[in-house]
């Protein structure tokens, strides 16, 4: 594949809208951010840690999530907590339709926020595909952990509905990097309109495979996968993904918010 990876700038339009989209959020991140700081002082004076596969002690309380992450484990004297959480963005050309992108914008901009309050380390790629023959595959590198910049809050607001998107190579670029990040929970939140769709044959049956070979590779790496199915493509993606990774936002007024507790319940 012929890929380019972008580091978008912003401009003073982009800082406007970032201003115009926060007023109205960061009330509610602010809270949500509130509530759980005080369970992050506790966990991690805590000798046990919590959300694991595996463990010496059973949690009941999470069995409501059916994410089997039921157990606690003896933690080492020298081991913290901790999350590291990727948000891929979908960018293909249906993103313009029914106030999708204005709902992504708001979701990336929550969840980044959150992140930054709460101290977890975030990277958000936004991806399109077949924007022309030298440029099969377009990754747009938003905020990345490695390289931290106060600017990448107004980057945000470049994302853009492009052209085509082939979901597997975008998950497999942030996948990777989670999987290499020393944090011990590893969070990849997916937010698509649409099934994968790519020239030259990348769709249906073909795609549908290379995502869920996607999917087993990374999880046996320990990262844990989650699809916000924001468009009219929801059954599909709910095949792809799976009843327990699947998210279905049917209000996308709701999708900040949703979103920002999601990432909260795996601290």
């Amino acid at each position: 594949m012929k890929l380019i990876v972008h580091r978008p700038d912003y401009t003073p339009e982009a800082e406007q809208e970032y201003e115009r989209l926060s007023r109205e959020l960061m009330p509610i991140v602010r809270e949500i951010a509130r509530k759980t700081l005080p369970l992050l002082e506790q966990e991690n004076s805590c000798e046990f840690a919590r959300n694991q596969y595996h463990g010496s002690r059973f949690q009941a309380d999470r069995v409501a999530y059916q994410d089997f992450r039921y157990f606690a484990k003896k933690r080492p004297p020298t081991e913290n907590p901790a999350l590291v959480v990727g948000l891929r963005v979908d960018e293909s050309a249906s993103m313009s339709a029914f106030g999708r992108l204005e709902a992504a914008k708001r979701a990336v901009l929550a969840v980044y926020e959150f992140c930054q309050l709460c101290q977890i380390p975030i990277l958000i790629y936004g991806d399109t595909a077949d924007v022309s023959r030298l440029e099969q595959m377009s990754i747009y590198a938003y905020t990345d952990f490695a390289q931290r910049d106060l600017h990448d809050r107004f980057r945000l607001m470049g994302i853009r509905a492009r052209s085509n998107n082939r979901d597997g190579m975008a998950l497999r670029m942030i996948a990777e990097r989670l999987a290499a990040a020393p944090q011990q929970s590893k969070l990849l939140i997916s937010l698509s309109d649409g099934q994968p769709k790519a020239m030259e044959d990348y769709t249906g049956s073909l795609a549908l495979q290379d995502m869920q070979l996607t999917l087993a590779e990374y999880e046996r790496k320990g990262v844990t996968f989650l699809a916000a199915a924001i468009g009219q493509d929801k059954e599909v993606i709910h095949r792809i993904y799976g009843s327990e990774r699947f998210l279905d936002i049917s209000n996308l007024n709701e999708l900040p918010a949703k979103l920002v507790r999601i990432v909260a319940r795996y601290l």
